[in-house]
This record gives structure tokens, C-alpha cells and sequence, in this order.
């Protein structure tokens, strides 16, 4: 078996394609591999306008290069004569390679390592141990979201989540809307305020979406939100975030106890004991939690106050939640600790939607877990750039098929 042939299987080139030659340079760790067609073939071509498909002869031909995936540690590239044809409607087009990338330049294997690479790995890393530049890389991930993101449909969609994640500590928001059904990013705004719901909408519904049939929504207490969304989804019935509003709770205890801390020692190194679940204590932090609990301070009656709260949610009925509540609100609004009362005041301003969570049974988890995934990958690479901030939020949130382009990639990435 001749070396060409050789290669040709195991890259799968097949007629009319055929390997015309091979150059390996160990000094550089290169393998060009030259690729031409057989003289006198056909080429099929499409006419997008008409959908009719003809057969026609190259009419000349352009030298182009792809870069294949490494040949051991060697760096490997294909050299292609490229044929172009003339079809009656006029002009000239290029009949490319079945291995053409996404992105010019890169064979879809290629192409399907690097993404696979970069979703472990920061982009700059990546671009450093294949040999490529930042920006060709960002151009190929940027190119398989829009894709993407221009195929979606989302007439199915009908519950919906939203929350913000900021590019940089407390800079450069972005909001998420995430069908929390699928359990995936289907749009990306910038900004957290009412505007960025109606941004949303505009490309919801050239995705096929529907806001009449969106019945759920799940966000936090934000005024800028519920206002967008009162306004955009008006059939929507509003479940306020879970996590939102123990983060709140968890605000109240953490004002007490700073409070009280400065008279009483033993609350000093108390921070996480009393804010973190208790299923995530590790010994020493029950220990101090058990011991402030037994105490007769204003933060023991805080940690009561957040323990009864979380267990409202076990609630066998939603009467039975909703009297809870109402107990619970009684005993925040009389318990004598200021944060308390006022977090009290804001349950009841949006009583409604904090109820409804016993019916809608959704919250913002999902969401949660899609930001720390954004902001784990952001603190890897040193941050990103506002420019690519979004495109990575899809890239690793948004369960893109990328397998459309490219049938070496799973059907769904992310």
C-alpha cells in the first residue's frame, strides 16, 4: 500500500479527492499534505433560488490550505486545489471539500478539537498549546454560537428564569433567560433592568417564540424585572426566586450578628457557621452553630427566625405554606430586630409571588448553577472581554447544537 493511499483512509478522502503528494519537515514539526481531484469530475451544485441541483465541470482552480488535526506532535495541513464552477445563473462559485470547517482555514475534526478543548480549558491556553491566535479562535466559537443561536426555536418555551451575572465584581451585568424547562441559556442581555426583558422578546420571538404561551416566570424581587416582565409576559404568573429571598434572609441574620458581635465574643469567626445550609457545616462550624443557638442573643433569635423560614418550604399544601408564612411574618414583625422587620415589609410587598412557588414549584437553581459555571470559567482566564462575555455564556450554558455544523460534535454542547 502506497503512503498516499494510506493517508487517504485515514483521512477519509474519497473521489473525486485524491492525495497528490506528501512533505514532512521535522525541523518545523510539519506535514503538508497536497490534495487535488480527479481530472474531468463532476461537482454538484445547488441553486439556493431555485433548489435545483446540476453537475458541472471546474472551471479553474484556487490553491487553499486547511489545517488538520496534529499528526503526532506535527502540526498537519491539508494544500487543496480547489475547483470553482460557473453555473448558468452566472458568476463563479467554489466547490469545497466535505473536511471544510465552520470556519475557513480548519477541517471540522480540527474544528471539533478545539471546541471540545475549550470547553475545559481557557481560550488563551488553548490558542497557545495548538499554535493558533486568541482572535481565530474567538472568530470560530463566535461562528458556531451565531449559527446556532440563528436556528433556535423556541416556540415550545413556557417557563421561563432570569437572573444577572456581572462581567467584573459589581460591573458589566448581563442577564440570563433560561428556559427552565431544558434546563438551558436561550438569550443573553446586557444590563439587569426592565429594557433587557424587552430585548429579550424581540429575539425570543424571531426564534419562534411565543410570549403568550410563557405561563411561568421565575426571578428575584428586582423592581427593574418585575416591571418587564408584568409588561412583556402580562399572562405570566411571577414566582419569586427561592434562593433569592434566603439570600436575603441570610442578609438579615449576617446584619445582626455584625451588630451584636462587637459585645459578644462568641460570635466572633461565626459568619459562615450561621449563614451556610446546614447540610454543608463541616463539624467545628455545628459545633458553634449549636452552641450560639443555645445562647440568649439577638443572633440566636436571627439563626430561629432563618431555620423556621427554610422550613416553610417543607410544606405538605399551599395552605399550609401560606399559614406558615403569615406565622412567620407575625414573629419577624414583633421579634425586635430591625433587619428582620424590614425583610418582613418586602415578603409582604411581594407576598404573591412568594406564595406562588408552592404551585409553580420553580426556582432559579438552574439559573444558579448556569452563572457559577460563567463565572468559574471567567476566573480561569483572568476575565473576559465584554465583547466575548456573552458568547462564552452561551458557549458553556447554552446546550448548543453544534452537531448541524459539524457531525463530529455531540448533538447538544454544553
Amino acid at each position: 500500500m502506497q503512503i498516499e493511499e494510506l493517508f487517504s483512509q485515514a483521512l477519509g478522502i474519497e473521489y473525486p479527492w485524491k492525495i497528490e503528494s506528501l512533505h514532512f519537515n521535522s525541523d518545523k514539526k510539519r506535514l503538508d499534505i497536497k490534495v487535488s481531484f480527479e481530472r474531468g469530475a463532476l461537482f454538484s451544485y445547488k441553486d439556493e433560488r431555485t433548489g435545483t441541483e446540476k453537475q458541472y465541470k471546474a472551471y479553474d482552480t484556487v490553491d487553499k490550505i486547511w489545517r488538520h488535526l496534529n499528526f503526532f506532535e506535527h502540526e498537519c495541513y491539508l494544500s487543496v486545489r480547489t475547483p470553482r464552477i460557473k453555473p448558468e445563473q452566472g458568476g463563479t462559485k467554489m466547490i469545497f471539500p466535505p473536511w471544510h470547517g465552520v470556519v475557513g482555514g480548519f477541517t471540522l475534526l480540527f474544528e471539533a478539537l478545539l471546541i471540545e478543548m475549550c470547553r475545559h480549558t481557557p481560550i488563551h491556553q488553548v490558542a497557545k498549546i495548538m499554535g493558533l491566535s486568541d482572535r481565530k479562535l474567538w472568530h470560530m466559537i463566535e461562528c458556531y454560537v451565531k449559527k446556532s443561536l440563528n436556528d433556535a426555536d423556541h416556540s415550545s418555551v413556557s417557563c421561563l428564569g432570569l437572573d444577572e451575572t456581572s462581567r467584573l465584581r459589581g460591573h458589566d451585568y448581563i442577564t440570563l433567560f433560561v428556559d427552565l424547562m431544558t434546563k438551558k441559556t436561550i438569550h443573553v442581555s446586557e444590563g439587569k433592568n426592565h429594557e433587557t426583558v424587552h430585548d429579550f422578546v424581540e429575539c425570543f420571538e424571531d426564534s419562534k417564540g411565543d410570549r403568550t404561551r410563557v405561563r411561568e416566570v421565575s426571578c428575584d424581587m428586582s423592581p427593574a424585572f418585575i416591571k418587564g416582565v408584568k409588561t412583556v409576559f402580562p399572562q405570566a404568573s411571577i414566582t419569586f426566586d427561592r434562593f433569592h429571598i434566603m439570600k436575603l434572609v441570610n442578609e438579615a441574620v449576617d446584619s445582626v450578628r455584625r451588630a451584636e458581635a462587637k459585645m459578644q465574643p462568641a460570635l466572633k469567626g461565626a459568619r459562615f457557621a450561621l449563614l451556610k445550609n446546614e447540610t454543608k457545616l463541616t463539624s467545628q462550624q455545628k459545633k458553634k452553630r449549636a452552641y450560639i443557638s443555645q445562647l440568649n442573643l439577638k443572633t440566636s433569635r436571627a439563626l430561629r427566625l432563618k431555620e423556621t423560614f427554610q422550613a416553610i418550604y417543607q410544606a405538605d399544601t399551599g395552605v399550609q405554606f401560606t399559614t406558615l408564612l403569615k406565622e412567620w411574618y407575625f414573629w419577624a414583625t414583633h421579634a425586635q430586630l430591625e433587619p428582620f422587620k424590614k425583610l418582613a415589609q418586602t415578603i409582604k410587598k411581594h407576598w404573591d409571588g412568594i406564595v406562588r412557588w408552592k404551585e409553580s414549584q420553580i426556582n432559579n437553581g438552574i439559573l444558579e448553577g448556569l452563572n457559577s459555571v460563567i463565572q468559574a470559567a471567567k476566573r480561569k482566564a483572568r476575565g473576559y472581554g465584554e465583547k466575548h462575555f456573552k458568547t462564552m455564556a452561551y458557549f458553556l450554558t447554552g446546550k448548543l447544537n453544534f452537531k448541524t455544523y459539524n457531525p463530529h460534535l455531540p448533538t447538544l454542547f454544553a
